[in-house]
């Protein structure tokens, strides 16, 4: 891989990484503005409600008693991804791995400065679509960016099988 296209992909990850960190913090700061703890703010009908909540757990609130699990795993994976940036094999794969490490930032922020304490901190939660746990934009960025990694990897392989002619 060239070192201008490796350059490349790296960039792109961490642009999207860092897109979904600012949105993410952002929207916790408004929602933290804005919205009362508990209270439900119907947004579209029946489907999308504005709840405030602290989570101490992992994504859509679960293993809420492990939180300082959640932070070194958060962590681990944030520094995997950047140590390995420059070696995505294509921008599908950049973008998947931005959003995952975004995502990941995004909550880890809340873990380290949040109460109740460093490591042990809450992740704010605001989106709730009602038939599933609240989460918010990072939680979304780690998970579209899973589905897009599993689908760029899958292509890449189909596109690497017709290429050895099976």
């Amino acid at each position: 891989m060239a070192a201008s296209t490796s350059t490349s992909r790296a960039a792109l990850l961490f642009a999207v990484a860092a897109i979904v960190i600012a949105i993410d913090q952002a929207t916790k700061a408004l929602a933290l503005a804005a919205l009362t703890p508990g209270e439900s703010t119907p947004v579209i009908g029946g489907v999308l409600h504005w709840t405030l909540q602290r989570n101490p757990g992992a994504a859509f609130g679960i293993f809420q008693r492990f939180p300082v699990v959640f932070t070194v795993l958060a962590t681990a994976v944030s520094v995997w991804i950047v140590a390995r940036a420059g070696r995505a094999p294509d921008r599908g794969h950049a973008a998947a791995l931005g959003l995952i490490l975004g995502g990941a930032v995004g909550n880890l922020v809340d873990r380290i400065t949040r109460e109740p304490g460093i490591l042990r901190g809450e992740v704010i939660d605001f989106i709730d679509l009602r038939v599933w746990p609240v989460f918010n934009v990072a939680d979304s960025g780690v998970v579209a960016g899973a589905v897009l990694l599993l689908l760029v990897s899958w292509r890449a392989e189909r596109r690497a099988k017709r290429e050895q002619g099976e």
